[in-house]
């Protein structure tokens, strides 16, 4: 149970990203094929794609997955470059706990004055609910691979080594075969 708690970014983020495409297919045939639009699969897609980003943003996190200018900071000694981590990733929640409490008074606003989506004519205060549990989850997941890091001497894995390392174990006769391919014939 656990485990699936932990992963909660990425099932939300595989449903979200199914939604969005399945919504957008949706509505490249109704166009194409029948000649119509509906906008309220246009704005749901869209909302889908927003909740997705942003807890992707989390969830990228969560992998320690999140672009950083890593050259001078490996030239470092490693407690220092540890030590630099960790105030920059302090920094970091800290901003996106600031965030996620701003981002309450916006719902608060928009719950206090509603303003209703165009086509589905949701309460945005519903659609912002993002923000607050996006950028919480994200200043958690920042904490949470310092203290793997640093208390429990878990080192977070290079996320692309680990995928390219997991694709060619996978299936070591095909990362072969492609080196024997030819060019051009």
């Amino acid at each position: 149970m656990l485990a699936r708690l932990n992963n909660i970014e990425d099932y939300a983020c595989r449903f979200l990203l199914a939604v969005f495409v399945l919504l957008l297919f949706s509505q490249v045939v109704l166009r194409v094929v029948f000649g119509i639009g509906l906008a309220w699969m246009e704005e749901l897609a869209r909302y889908a794609f927003v909740w997705f980003v942003f807890l992707g943003a989390a969830h990228a996190a969560h992998l320690s997955a999140h672009n950083r200018l890593q050259t001078h900071i490996n030239l470092l000694p490693r407690k220092v470059a540890n030590a630099i981590l960790l105030f920059v990733d302090i920094i970091w929640a800290v901003f996106s706990l600031i965030i996620a409490y701003k981002s309450l008074d916006l719902i608060g606003l928009l719950t206090e004055f509603p303003y209703e989506s165009p086509a589905l004519g949701w309460s945005l205060a519903y659609v912002y609910y993002i923000f607050p549990v996006a950028f919480t989850l994200m200043a958690f997941r920042v904490l949470q691979v310092q203290f793997l890091k640093l208390v429990r001497g878990i080192e977070p894995g290079n996320v692309d080594d680990e995928e390219v390392k997991r694709i060619t174990e996978a299936a070591p006769d095909a990362a072969d075969d492609t080196r024997t391919v030819k060019m051009g014939g």
